[in-house]
């Protein structure tokens, strides 16, 4: 049953056979096509927030935004925002201050900390930021930021688009309601390349986030795969 008072999560990843999200340098390059881009920005299209981790931010060349005007009109005919919401997930509050988001103020910025983030970083941050939020004490307590998210911004439809850590600690706390992935015929393999889920993860099965498959689709070798949380 989902809780009350939080927006509805949809998780979106490219992944390969082996199921990393990355090579093990954690530089990301776009290897699940143009059709996998276009379901990213189809799925922005539906949602009032983005949000994504500070590494994902960092190593890569990214606004969050929703892309050309085709998309923003869409977003126009379903009652939305043109732009949505771009949401940043830092515990520490280490974020680059030179990233590309920061170069693209078509909407506002938001940036989820714990209390982990010094007053100096607090300070920077809120200069990069239209709001920053401090949500947890080690690291992000994801239920309260999106109650707050829902609340203070409206949210109630979110994208999370990584990276694995930020997916893990989401699936840990309940909060993914759906998961779209392109499976692509690629293997990176690497201990240390990230997954789809990292973190501290499940420590035995009965813990599991329990996914049903909704629909699957073959693309160049691939597979789109969408499935939703089980909350029996």
């Amino acid at each position: 049953m989902k809780r009350p008072g939080l927006p509805f999560v949809l998780l979106n990843a490219a992944m390969t056979a082996d199921g990393k999200l990355a090579p093990a340098t954690r530089h990301f390059e776009g290897f699940g096509g143009l059709r996998d881009h276009d379901h990213l920005l189809e799925l922005r299209a539906t949602a009032d927030a983005v949000m994504a981790g500070a590494r994902t931010v960092d190593l890569d060349r990214v606004n969050m935004g929703p892309g050309a005007i085709k998309y923003r009109r869409a977003r126009l005919r379903q009652g939305l925002a043109e732009y949505n919401l771009r949401v940043i997930v830092s515990g520490s509050g280490t974020i680059n201050p030179e990233a590309e988001i920061f170069r693209h103020r078509f909407s506002p910025i938001i940036i989820l900390v714990s209390e982990r983030a010094s007053k100096q970083k607090l300070r920077r941050l809120r200069e990069l930021a239209d709001e920053v939020k401090i949500c947890g004490k080690q690291s992000i307590d994801f239920e309260e930021a999106l109650r707050w998210l829902r609340a203070q911004w409206k949210v109630k439809r979110l994208v999370c688009e990584g990276g694995g850590e930020v997916n893990g600690a989401m699936f840990e706390a309940g909060l993914v309601d759906e998961v779209h992935l392109t499976l692509c015929p690629l293997v990176f393999g690497g201990r240390a390349a990230p997954t789809l889920a990292d973190g501290a993860g499940v420590q035995k099965l009965s813990q599991a986030a329990r996914l049903r498959l909704i629909s699957m689709r073959p693309y160049e070798g691939g597979l789109f795969l969408v499935y939703r949380r089980s909350r029996s």
